[in-house]
């Protein structure tokens, strides 16, 4: 399970060109899951997530986890995209939706995320809030 962890002042998803979710300061999260993963992956990828000391305590430095702020989370196939050989990205590493979906439904639970809407084609809008993006991936 791959995912990219955007730290932001806001983020929202659309579908359709209506806004379907969206949160104020916390994290955004593109969620890529594999054949491989399981119930496992996904609470440990959760439990990471949530406890990334990337948020500002009083003296400024990166020292305080998630808390109360909110998260978005957005299902991301396309991380698992191989582009090693030639132009086009092959996504046979990306787990089939029936896979997938119970896997990102979990990690939004656990994360207590708002949701993008699985397998649609979705516009996303952020705001990064400083130069903090990571990418987390399961053992």
């Amino acid at each position: 399970m791959r995912a990219v962890v955007q730290r932001v002042s806001g983020a929202s998803v659309s579908v359709d060109g209506s806004v379907v979710s969206a949160i104020g300061p916390g994290l955004l999260v593109l969620l890529g899951v594999t054949h491989d993963d399981g119930v496992r992956e996904a609470e440990w990828l959760a439990g990471k997530i949530r406890s990334l000391r990337i948020f500002p305590d009083a003296d400024g430095r990166m020292n305080e986890p998630l808390g109360a702020r909110e998260v978005l989370c957005v299902s991301q196939f396309t991380l698992y995209g191989d582009t090693r050989r030639g132009a086009r990205p092959s996504f046979v590493d990306a787990a089939p939706p029936a896979v997938a979906e119970p896997l990102y439904e979990r990690v939004c639970s656990l994360l207590d995320a708002r949701r993008g809407v699985f397998g649609a084609l979705m516009a996303v809008e952020l705001v990064n809030d400083g130069p903090v993006t990571l990418v987390v991936e399961s053992p």
